[in-house]
């Protein structure tokens, strides 16, 4: 079945895993847009404001982190996948840290990357289209002295705006909808990474960390994001 007109910008510098890309995601009724210069990529993206972003970390001009922190400290929602040749888990902690949605580990089987790509779009869909959020019941919440501000991604703290990625935004929202209630690692990243995550609960841990340090909470005992040792997390206050 043929997919809805979604547009992709795949950014990726070896031609042959490039080509196939925009062969296999035409195929599945993606529109494509592709660059291979890392130092453009940022005006390429800007310019055709994609749905998604297939994003490889080794580039020349910048890297594929260089480009995710690029995209998010300008307030770009647009979900990123991250390629990367590198297995070593921390390489993938720093491409989510640096503002990607998840990744994808080269080799990768097409049917996963596809799978990846569907579920990062519904995602999207849900925040209303091109990464964005569609505006929420309840537009902002306080954790301690920290507003969350989940239409403009921010959050509010002591006279500063500090940028959130959509991952840590749904992260917060899932812990602040079960205020009180000690989730498990498992369920956060069911609900939030999808059923078909296939990473490791180190991803989760170091996107709390994130969020912690914007909320002014990470000192060595956090009093509203609790880590409950051996289950998960808790968000009280």
């Amino acid at each position: 079945m043929k997919e809805k007109e979604h547009q992709i910008v795949v950014v990726e510098d070896d031609p042959s895993i490039r080509f196939g890309l925009e062969e296999v995601l035409r195929a599945e009724g993606f529109q494509v847009e592709s660059c291979e210069d890392g130092s453009k990529a940022v005006e390429c993206i800007g310019t055709v404001l994609p749905d998604l972003v297939i994003l490889d970390v080794m580039l020349p001009g910048q890297s594929g982190y260089q480009i995710a922190e690029t995209l998010r400290s300008g307030g770009c929602r647009i979900p990123i996948l991250m390629l990367t040749a590198k297995g070593e888990e921390m390489d993938k902690v720093v491409g989510l840290n640096s503002g990607a949605d998840d990744y994808v580990t080269k080799p990768f089987g097409l049917n996963e990357l596809l799978a990846r790509v569907r579920a990062l779009l519904r995602r999207a869909e849900g925040w209303g289209g091109k990464g964005e959020v569609s505006p929420p019941r309840e537009e902002s919440f306080t954790i301690g002295g920290a507003k969350i501000d989940r239409v403009n991604y921010e959050v509010e703290r002591a006279g500063e705006k500090i940028p959130l990625t959509p991952r840590e935004l749904e992260v917060v929202c899932f812990l602040h909808r079960h205020r009180g209630e000690v989730l498990s690692r498992d369920r956060i990243l069911e609900e939030v990474w999808g059923v078909r995550y296939f990473g490791t609960t180190r991803t989760l841990d170091q996107c709390v960390a994130q969020v912690r340090k914007k909320i002014g909470d990470h000192g060595r005992t956090p009093e509203h994001l609790l880590t409950v040792h051996g289950v998960g997390y808790k968000l009280v206050g």
